[in-house]
């Protein structure tokens, strides 16, 4: 069950990198986003033909994501989807004109070294657990939605102009991450479907999601596609594993190198999608 958690993660690394290229396509043939005036920006956003097909995408990597979380532990799913944010320069050179440097590809073989260093080490009893202390998730939950608001109001604060869509783009990560941690908790509820309906954690997963939409969309009209789409990867990522291990538990190894060794691999994973820069746009794909 775990290795099909971390396949369906994986899948869902790939679609969900495909379907930020594609609304940061559509996000900018679509008037400029404007949250005083949401549901006029909704109807801009889907009027664009690549925007909406970015969605319907994306929607299909929710779903992977939703299925990954119910078969692997939270962190190990967001470590995995920590390779979208190298998938993301392959897709953009092959599929949208941007060329990927040596850097780039540095990053690739870190991101899968650290992969199997985190698989090989993980304890065999690890599972789809979604116990949690309801003090630390509170607590985690209301930090990261701090962190998000934080970042969302970073432009108005005086950040330099070119910070804007990378720091709406961090917002929007952080968010998505708020939402996830709230959705891998409702998978352990066991009152069927009222019990998901009635509880709290389904209003911040919609809440925390609604808001990353429009902080992802203006951010993706405020800079360039592949800094943006991998702040807000990244942002999810690191916010979700720490999730994983502060809210869920989700276990280390017991022995001291074991411990040192998957730590690495967490660290490896991690820093490859921090580093690793952004594609430039080919000379040729501007032209166009």
């Amino acid at each position: 069950m775990l290795n099909l958690g971390i396949l369906l993660a994986l899948a869902c690394a790939v679609v969900t990198q495909l379907g930020f290229l594609y609304k940061h396509r559509g996000a900018n043939e679509a008037p400029r986003v404007d949250m005083r005036h949401p549901l006029r920006t909704v109807r801009d956003l889907f009027s664009s033909k690549w925007f909406a097909i970015g969605m319907a995408v994306a929607t299909s990597a929710w779903f992977f994501h939703v299925a990954a979380l119910a078969f692997a532990p939270l962190s190990v799913v967001q470590a995995v989807l920590s390779t979208g944010v190298v998938m993301l320069a392959v897709m953009a050179e092959r599929m949208f004109g941007f060329k990927v440097a040596a850097r780039q590809w540095i990053g690739v073989g870190m991101t899968a070294a650290g992969l199997f260093l985190l698989v090989i080490t993980l304890p065999a009893s690890s599972g789809a657990h979604s116990s949690y202390s309801l003090a630390g998730m509170i607590s985690f939950e209301a930090g990261m939605l701090a962190i998000g608001a934080l970042l969302i109001t970073g432009p108005r604060m005086g950040a330099p102009d070119h910070h804007h869509g990378v720091m709406l783009g961090g917002a929007a990560g952080v968010l998505f991450g708020v939402s996830d941690v709230a959705i891998k908790a409702l998978t352990g509820v066991h009152d069927g479907i009222f019990g998901i309906v009635f509880s709290p954690w389904l209003a911040v997963a919609i809440l925390g999601s609604i808001i990353a939409f429009y902080a992802s969309a203006r951010g993706l009209q405020d800079g360039e596609a592949v800094p943006v789409i991998a702040a807000t990867s990244t942002a999810a990522n690191v916010s979700c594993i720490l999730g994983g291990i502060v809210v869920f538990g989700d276990p280390l190894p017991a022995d001291t190198l074991g411990l040192l060794v998957q730590l690495l691999a967490f660290a490896m994973v991690v820093v490859a999608a921090l580093v690793t820069p952004p594609p430039v746009r080919a000379a040729a794909a501007n032209a166009t």
